[in-house]
């Protein structure tokens, strides 16, 4: 297969665990905007049959939207393809580093507590969103299981924990506002004072260390 000109556009990460040649694949399409395999064979040098199957691949797994294009001349309609609304998380966005920024520069422009007033309006508005969605439970249970189902959609790895002896408990292995509250700590409160409103209960929030038996993580235990 050719090599690519120009930058590789794909997050670090995903150079590391995506495929060589689905790589090539989604960086063309992302420069492109979209291509039948005719023209993916002529600019990636690589044989028709392996590049419909690449595309083929990576549209079961949600990555390529798939489309026919009539043909200038007599033949069948070819097949094209194009990046979907999942592949945009494959490629850099504006992330957490720039949050801070702003962060930084609201403080500079509109004082300390600028950036507080922020994230309290952020959370707010969230919790106006969620409202609906959860208030429609009847048990704190259900409530607690929607609440983790919203926060894999945030990004949050969530995990329901429902024992005998533990109580009723979720685990959060990853939140992508973490680095936020490193540096605005009171924002935990916040998301804290969102979280029990919702949930309509109680919740001590503790911060665990992963130490060698495991990822660190965030455990919010909740009062029934």
């Amino acid at each position: 297969m050719a090599k690519l000109g120009g930058a590789v556009m794909l997050l670090p990460v995903f150079q590391d665990l995506i495929k060589p040649q689905w790589r090539a694949v989604l960086e063309e399409l992302k420069r492109s905007g979209g291509l039948p395999v005719s023209e993916l064979e002529r600019r990636l040098d690589a044989s028709y049959m392996a590049l419909k199957q690449q595309c083929e691949d990576l549209k079961e797994l949600g990555y390529l939207d798939r489309s026919r294009l009539p043909r200038t001349v007599v033949g069948r309609p070819e097949i094209f393809y194009s990046l979907s609304e999942k592949a945009d998380a494959l490629f850099p966005q504006a992330g957490t580093g720039f949050t801070l920024e702003l962060l930084g520069e609201l403080k500079a422009m509109f004082g300390e507590n600028a950036p507080d007033k922020l994230l309290f309006q952020y959370f707010q508005r969230q919790q106006v969103a969620w409202r609906p969605l959860l208030e429609k439970s009847q048990s704190l249970e259900e409530r607690a299981a929607k609440w983790v189902t919203l926060r894999t959609k945030l990004g949050c790895a969530a995990v329901l924990c429902d024992e005998a002896a533990g109580g009723l408990r979720i685990e959060e292995y990853h939140h992508p506002l973490q680095r936020v509250f490193e540096h605005y700590p009171r924002a935990v409160a916040m998301e804290l004072r969102m979280m029990e409103q919702l949930l309509g209960t109680r919740v001590q929030r503790r911060e665990l260390a992963g130490g060698r038996t495991g990822q660190p993580r965030v455990v919010f235990e909740l009062a029934r």
